[in-house]
């Protein structure tokens, strides 16, 4: 059975995101002084005296804006209000109530769910005067300061009071997908799409998306987390100490946190330097990848679209040539349900393992084919390989002299090995030791 949901709701700027990273142990969401930094829903697993819980932050609700972006914030906030099983309502001591408190307190008296009202920013629990709170109808409510982790025991406490015995099992490994690209490549709607519904906020505004967002999923039987990473622009574009900055540093993280990577590029401009960049970052990361061409249909096509789009990859990502692609458009959903196989294909061949013979095996071969070139009258020779890991699929050489095995030499072992165990889709480890089994 899956785990409880718990939302977190309320207007802008009412210590959300903060209490969501003390209560879940990191600065998973991003935390600022500016309202709206949270525009999506944000998901992190949590746990308290031994119950295991699912906690969605949300951005802050404006029902009365007309602005488009909080008319999405609305949109995500009423979809987690939706799957929620325990619904936490933030008010704010310092601000008193607002016209905005109401009106989130008018939606929420909708909902058939547990609703628990929670005052934030309360830093002298004796002192405090809260009884103005207790006209919003909620009943008793919890007041706490979430950044000085005042009060979260005994609301917690009180959450987990309503989770049935049956809940809050471990929903096991999960494959983590990291989607990532420029702003406005499609990620958001690629996402959505392979989801079946609107999880994410999609526009036409240029970096929408501010926080990575893990959502799970399970397709064909098999559970997966798809991380919607915000757009990472050049760095020199992006202002110091700003929420872009961080969102950027997120979407990097997010990369090294996950099992494949979709590499996700805008067919009508084509692959750029930025795409590069980030596709050089998640090959150094050692991250299997699939890259994603995403709005194809926007593009004029005859015989050799997908030969000459295929070739130009191939020059521009040489540096990766193991790499896999397919065309898809987000929009229309064509093939992306191929993506699926495409993302089940690329973490097999990352978590391929082989047994020593068998290497040794193909190594013996590789060796008859090609020996290693002599330097200056003397000649590298390979003892044994071993394989100690996978993700990726690093295999090691022991060599009399791992100097003399030169950078062409091992070029043509990998190429090897990826031809002899099919190894495309993931890069590939080769550290070569000598007889005093230090790494190069």
């Amino acid at each position: 059975m899956s785990k409880p949901l718990v939302a977190v709701v309320g207007k802008p700027n009412v210590g959300k995101s903060t209490f969501f990273n003390k209560v879940c142990g990191g600065r998973i969401s991003i935390v600022s002084d500016m309202p709206g930094v949270t525009r999506d829903r944000i998901y992190a697993d949590a746990e308290w005296l031994n119950k295991k819980f699912t906690l969605v932050d949300t951005g802050g609700i404006q029902l009365k804006s007309d602005d488009v972006m909080f008319r999405h914030i609305k949109e995500q906030a009423q979809i987690a209000l939706d799957l929620a099983d325990v619904i936490l309502f933030f008010c704010d001591y310092k601000s008193g109530l607002t016209a905005e408190d109401w009106d989130v307190a008018r939606l929420l008296r909708k909902t058939s769910k547990p609703v628990i009202l929670v005052v934030n920013k309360v830093d002298n629990f004796l002192e405090a005067d809260l009884t103005d709170f207790y006209s919003l109808g909620f009943g008793d409510f919890f007041p706490i300061a979430a950044e000085q982790k005042q009060g979260l025991g005994d609301l917690l406490d009180h959450v987990i009071s309503f989770f049935s015995d049956g809940e809050a099992e471990d929903d096991g490994e999960a494959i983590k997908i990291a989607v990532v690209g420029k702003p406005n490549a499609g990620k958001s709607s690629l996402v959505n799409k392979i989801l079946g519904y609107d999880r994410t906020i999609v526009s036409d505004i240029a970096g929408t998306t501010r926080d990575a967002i893990d959502t799970p999923f399970t397709y064909d039987g098999r559970k997966y987390v798809i991380i919607d990473t915000a757009g990472m622009r050049k760095k020199r574009s992006i202002e110091a100490d700003s929420v872009e900055q961080y969102s950027v540093m997120r979407s990097l993280n997010a990369v090294r946190r996950a099992d494949v990577c979709l590499i996700v590029m805008d067919a009508s401009v084509g692959l750029s330097e930025q795409d590069v960049k980030i596709a050089g970052f998640i090959h150094e990361e050692g991250k299997p990848s699939v890259v994603v061409i995403n709005k194809w249909d926007l593009i004029e096509k005859d015989s050799h679209t997908v030969e000459t789009f295929k070739k130009k990859l191939s020059a521009d990502l040489a540096f990766m040539d193991y790499f896999r692609s397919i065309t898809v458009s987000a929009l229309t959903g064509q093939r992306v349900n191929k993506l699926m196989n495409e993302i089940e294909y690329v973490y097999a061949k990352s978590t391929f393992r082989c047994s020593t013979g068998m290497l040794n095996d193909v190594v013996t071969d590789a060796i008859r084919a090609v020996e290693p070139p002599s330097h200056n009258g003397r000649r590298a020779k390979i003892k044994y390989a071993t394989q100690p890991s996978a993700q990726p699929p690093t295999f090691v050489f022991f060599t009399n002299n791992a100097d003399l095995v030169h950078f062409s030499y091992r070029r043509y072992l990998e190429n090897y090995l990826r031809r002899a165990f099919a190894l495309d889709g993931t890069p590939i480890r080769l550290v070569f030791r000598d007889g005093s089994d230090k790494d190069e």
